[in-house]
């Protein structure tokens, strides 16, 4: 096949809803390839305005606001980057003609923990844990005896962690259930899941548009309070269970159809693999490809929109660490070490406009011939940032 790019705006235009750090590295990929970009989210001058053709701030998850905005944009394709966005007006937005990323079904079936959960253990059979919906206290404190201690509460709709906890005995349930009330999303429903004793947590970014599927190698992570903290690739683990993650994720995929990257999570025991969640979206664990791969997560989503081949090569292995705000401020300044800035190393900075405690405001990467030696420095140099 041929790709043309455009050479004048309109020609081809994506909408990007959600504008974080992430909805930022896809819309310097697109913009590489000469497209268009409209970048949404809920405040002003969010990380993806800053790189964008034009960028507004509505409400995503009224309706008519963001079909209005879809209207007069009349984007090629749409790429919903969060999962709080109305799930109503992405459906009445195909109805109307407009290609929604990777398809407004399987963004309704992952925005949702419950619509996934179900859609993957009940409708596909594959292995996750076991699980309850509960929508009150005393439906949380009989699913969670029914699951045993420790237990995981998270809200059926949330992102970066909000709102998740372990329980690991009966007196920490009014807690969680305070906790879910943070969530960023819906905390009407939580699900209740068995805790799995797993040897590690991994993404498997899985990418399939009309030339086939692809994967990049596996993305191991540490999560605190449900958010990462560092990520690395390769995660080492054996043949055997990186082929089971494979197949289950291309079932999964497969199942849900449509084009682009997604970020599928699994815990493993030994050779058992675990399907956790799925986002249909570019994965904070994987910005680690920033540094590892010839083509990143994001410009591998932006060539899967675009019906694109999908090939790409690897450079080693690297690891990224977050930074998260340590003060608040309505102008926040990073202070970056020299250091973090060499021929195997550098610092992405998001360039949020306001900072809070706990906000992730940059990542480091680096580039290593040895893991264990990337994870190291790459914790050493957030370490050694500061904010103001």
């Amino acid at each position: 096949m041929t790709f043309t790019a455009p050479l004048q705006q309109n020609s081809t235009k994506i909408m990007l809803l959600g504008s974080g750090e992430l909805g930022k590295e896809v819309a310097i990929e697109a913009q590489r390839l000469g497209i268009e970009v409209i970048a949404v989210d809920k405040y002003e001058n969010a990380p993806a305005h800053l790189v964008a053709n034009r960028s507004y701030a509505i409400d995503m998850q009224n309706e008519a606001a963001v079909l209005e905005l879809i209207e007069k944009e009349k984007p090629s394709y749409i790429l919903p980057e969060v999962e709080a966005i109305s799930i109503t007006a992405l459906f009445e937005a195909e109805k109307r003609g407009y290609h929604v990323i990777p398809n407004a079904e399987a963004v309704n079936k992952t925005m949702n923990r419950k619509n996934i959960r179900v859609f993957a253990a009940e409708e596909l059979g594959l292995k996750t844990s076991k699980y309850e919906f509960v929508t009150s206290l005393e439906g949380l404190k009989a699913a969670a005896e029914r699951m045993g201690f420790p237990c995981v509460i998270k809200p059926v709709m949330s992102s970066s962690g909000h709102g998740q906890s372990i329980a690991k005995t009966p007196d920490d349930i009014e807690k969680s259930w305070e906790i879910a009330k943070e969530a960023r999303g819906d905390a009407s429903e939580l699900i209740v899941e068995e805790f799995i004793p797993f040897d590690y947590e991994i993404t498997l970014l899985t990418v399939r548009n009309e030339t086939g599927t692809v994967f990049c190698d596996p993305i191991g992570h540490i999560q605190q309070d449900g958010d990462f903290i560092l990520s690395w690739q390769p995660m080492t683990m054996s043949d055997a269970a990186l082929q089971k993650a494979k197949e289950i994720a291309k079932a999964v995929t497969d199942g849900l159809g449509g084009r682009g990257i997604f970020g599928v999570e699994f815990f493993v025991k030994g050779e058992e693999v675990y399907f956790s969640e799925l986002s249909p979206r570019p994965h904070d664990t994987g910005m680690v490809t920033l540094i590892t791969q010839s083509q990143s997560e994001f410009a591998l989503h932006v060539r899967a929109v675009l019906g694109l081949p999908l090939a790409f090569t690897t450079y080693g292995a690297g690891a990224c660490g977050a930074y998260k705000a340590k003060h608040e401020s309505h102008a926040p300044v990073l202070e970056i070490p020299d250091d973090a800035f060499d021929e195997k190393s550098f610092v992405r900075v998001f360039g949020k406009p306001e900072s809070h405690v706990g906000r992730r405001m940059a990542v480091s990467l680096v580039l290593d011939e040895d893991v264990e030696a990337a994870k190291a420095k790459a914790t050493d140099i957030v370490s050694r940032i500061d904010d103001r």
